[in-house]
């Protein structure tokens, strides 16, 4: 993998193969969030969605952290005028959000306040097995701000996600994986390996239907079943415009793999 241009502060970016890696690089302070990490994380987005040629993204920190939280420094003496002026850390995660192709976290040691939240903006985590998930920020005398309360609380119900945000005790990967806040539980030494192979796995197919589960998946958290369903339906009945379709039954039925253009 080569890195890309232009260079970062906070950011290593690689692709290759159809799959952009973003590494959080601020070892200095374990990863924590801090405005420039954020404003660079949304511009490596936009290099990223606008490549046709990229499919999937992974987003990592290090061995020991993927993100210990946001960077207090920063926050500790602003004002709430100023909190709400600038929207703080709001355009960041409203980006992440937007963001239309496929994002695997891949979590290391520490993913803690806002790196707990950052983790649960992608669309799936795979978990080193010495990783740790909370969210500390009572301690702080303040609330999680990027999603924290409400994304917690979807994906591993009312009771955890209070013990956890009241209590600021930690979530060890294994209780993760149980509680459906990751997805699967490898070695440290795999974390890499497996979570590129399932983003190359994602990039190998038709782009235009990833994009379109995702789609649906996500909507299934903020839609009734009826409406979610038809929406389902009716997404389901337009990948049918497409040569991807055409392509994809084609090569089931000739016993063959299928090349995906994504058109």
């Amino acid at each position: 993998m080569a890195y890309e241009t232009p260079p970062y502060e906070t950011l290593l970016v690689e692709t290759a193969d159809a799959v952009t890696l973003i590494r959080l690089n601020r070892p200095q302070a374990l990863n924590a969030l801090n405005s420039q990490l954020l404003s660079e994380l949304s511009a490596a987005l936009d290099v990223a969605e606008a490549d046709d040629a990229v499919r999937c993204l992974v987003l990592t920190g290090s061995d020991r952290a993927f993100a210990a939280g946001a960077d207090i420094k920063e926050m500790s003496d602003k004002s709430y005028a100023q909190m709400f002026r600038e929207n703080f850390f709001g355009a960041a995660a409203d980006r992440i959000t937007r963001f239309r192709k496929p994002i695997v976290a891949a979590v290391a040691g520490y993913a803690l306040g806002g790196g707990c939240e950052l983790a649960m903006m992608c669309d799936f985590i795979i978990a080193a097995d010495n990783a740790k998930f909370g969210q500390p920020e009572i301690n702080l005398g303040v609330a999680p701000g990027i999603g924290g309360t409400q994304r917690l609380t979807r994906f591993v119900g009312k009771s955890k996600a209070m013990d956890m945000i009241l209590t600021a005790r930690m979530m060890d990967a294994l209780e993760a994986e149980r509680s459906g806040l990751v997805s699967r539980v490898v070695p440290l030494a795999e974390l890499m390996t497996t979570a590129m192979e399932a983003a190359r796995k994602i990039a190998a197919q038709s782009p235009l239907a990833v994009m379109m589960n995702k789609e649906l998946v996500e909507a299934a958290y903020e839609t009734p079943l009826t409406q979610g369903v038809k929406l389902e339906r009716r997404l389901f009945h337009s990948l049918f415009a497409f040569d991807d379709q055409k392509e994809g039954m084609a090569a089931f039925i000739e016993k063959r793999p299928a090349k995906f253009t994504g058109t």
